[in-house]
């Protein structure tokens, strides 16, 4: 007799589909390693299957738009994975967000359920941020100023509070059956949207990039297969959950059977102890933050990296030599991408010599293209520089809500305008070599130098600002503001700071100030290149230090 699980089984190109094809065909293998907690792929498919018993139990409906705003835990990844289970969109939002952001996000994506993490809340607690925002929510009442949000739900929080917890969840979940749930997995289509991520464009504000199962999965696979990823790979990932840079390796190794290790919060202490007792395979760290914690910890001579292949990590060709000399036996792996092209579609091969490996960003997947073109949108020759674009699987679905912003970074014949700029080199692989848009990249993050300038010009002493990201040895790039101050008011350095801390992301808060009264400017516009040819790193602004302090 047919198993009705499988006859019912959800579409293999669905997030939920390659995890349940997972827990069958790697059942026994360690699919999961999370601050001290592991678990097989069946028993990972099990716990997934009892919290979708609970969002469906909640009233999750077919896609409806539920938030996750935590930091990085268990919880997190199986949520993550239920609510795709259930034909729900996951809209991960930024664990580093603060009011003014939730502010913006929470109605922009009309979330109908909010998930909010209280595992750390001693160093980051969500409820008086959003009682700030939506003062309704902290009696349990409905946010006038996201009138689509039904619930909060609080997860990995035992104080008392007004929203539902984790003993509500699992209560509702009584009336749901496993059928029921797997029900609902198998009416899931590959191009159902499955997940949003807010990714700055060069406005103001975020927008929220939608992305199809089929690409998550088609990605994920294509990845796994530039890594070589299989079912005896660890990968070592402790980037945020909410970014491409967690959500595309958990693909791939869904994919293979390869298991995964995130962190809660990475410190150089907890992740040297963690690298040494576990010996992954693969280093998915990413950016030379964490690297350089890790080289010039004093326990790193005491890490045994026999069984490590592959150290990801981006960065200038001499950074990434120098790492190189520190992970002799791995690959140093390049890549280049970005949230609208599902995260990462251009990794180098294995393969590649070690110069090239070091030169160059890799190769886009098969059935992914890439060209670059001048200003008036022609491809250029290899070798010349220009905006890079790119075509396939891989490309979003559109932002979510804003017609006009996607007929703008995406063209009728599907070509993506990333807005960066770059070269074709060696064998068709890309070049990144900077952003066309006004863009800042601090430690990872994308943001608009606009949005900061926005914001700074809320203090009633700031005429105008403008922004501009500067070289930082620790998040590669920081932002520094330059501020004209209005006739007749009068603003410190410190003072625009801490008109910053607690309102708006830590990292986006410039660690540089310059006041200035006049302007390098062209016709209309402040020439930005003056102020970065200009500019000078004197005077840089601890904010870890005065938030302490504040």
């Amino acid at each position: 007799m047919d198993d009705p699980e499988t006859l019912s089984a959800p579409d293999p190109q669905t997030v939920g589909g390659t995890l349940a094809r997972a827990a069958r065909e790697y059942a026994g293998r360690e699919a999961l390693i999370y601050d001290g907690r592991r678990a097989t792929y069946a028993q990972l498919f099990e716990e997934v299957i009892e919290r979708a018993r609970g969002l469906i139990g909640l009233g999750v409906r077919p896609g409806d738009h539920v938030g996750v705003l935590m930091p990085n835990c268990w919880d997190y990844v199986v949520l993550y994975y239920a609510i795709s289970l259930v034909s729900a969109r996951s809209v991960l939002l930024n664990a580093r967000y603060r009011p003014d952001d939730l502010a913006y996000v929470i109605p922009k994506a009309r979330l109908r359920f909010l998930f909010v993490g209280g595992h750390a809340w001693r160093h980051c607690d969500y409820r008086p941020m959003l009682a700030s925002v939506f003062p309704e929510l902290a009696e349990g009442g409905k946010a006038t100023g996201a009138p689509d949000l039904e619930q909060v739900i609080e997860l990995g929080d035992e104080r008392p509070g007004a929203w539902l917890n984790e003993a509500a969840l699992d209560a509702v979940a009584r009336s749901v059956t496993r059928a029921q749930v797997l029900e609902r997995a198998a009416a899931v289509k590959p191009q159902d949207i499955g997940l949003m991520i807010f990714s700055s464009g060069t406005t103001s504000r975020p927008k929220a990039c939608m992305l199809t199962h089929l690409s998550l999965c088609q990605t994920g696979a294509a990845m796994a297969e530039r890594f070589r990823f299989t079912s005896e790979d660890k990968v070592w990932d402790p980037l945020p959950l909410f970014h491409m840079s967690t959500i595309l390796p958990l693909a791939g190794c869904r994919a293979t059977g390869a298991c995964f290790m995130g962190m809660g919060h990475f410190d150089a202490d907890s992740a040297m102890r963690l690298l040494i007792a576990e010996q992954p395979t693969v280093h998915y760290a990413g950016f030379p933050t964490i690297v350089g914690a890790l080289v010039t910890h004093p326990d790193f001579a005491r890490y045994e990296q026999s069984r490590l292949r592959i150290n990801h990590v981006v960065g200038p060709p001499d950074l990434l030599r120098r790492y190189a000399k520190d992970f002799p036996e791995a690959v140093p792996v390049n890549s280049y991408g970005l949230t609208e092209a599902t995260g990462v579609p251009c990794y180098s091969d294995l393969d590649d010599p070690q110069e090239l490996l070091f030169e160059t960003n890799g190769r886009v997947f098969d059935g992914m293209e890439v060209r670059v073109v001048d200003a008036a949108g022609e491809p250029v020759p290899d070798g010349v520089p220009g905006e890079i674009c790119l075509r396939g699987y891989a490309i979003f679905a559109g932002y979510y809500d804003d017609a006009e912003a996607t007929a703008a970074a995406v063209t009728p014949e599907g070509w993506l305008h990333t807005g960066d700029r770059g070269r074709i080199g060696p064998g068709g692989r890309v070049i990144y070599d900077g952003r066309v848009k006004d863009m800042l990249k601090i430690g990872g993050e994308n943001v608009a130098a606009v949005e900061l300038e926005s914001f700074l010009m809320t203090h009633p002493a700031v005429k105008m600002a403008q922004v501009i990201g500067v070289p930082d040895d620790r998040l590669m790039e920081v932002a520094a503001a330059y501020i004209e101050v209005t006739p007749g008011g009068a603003v410190s350095e410190e003072e625009l700071v801490r008109h910053c801390i607690g309102r708006i992301a830590s990292y986006k808060i410039p660690r540089y100030v310059r006041f200035v009264t006049e302007w390098p400017m062209s016709a209309t516009k402040v020439q930005k290149f003056e102020l970065r040819e200009n500019f000078a790193p004197t005077g840089k602004i601890d904010v870890a230090a005065m938030a302490k302090g504040a």
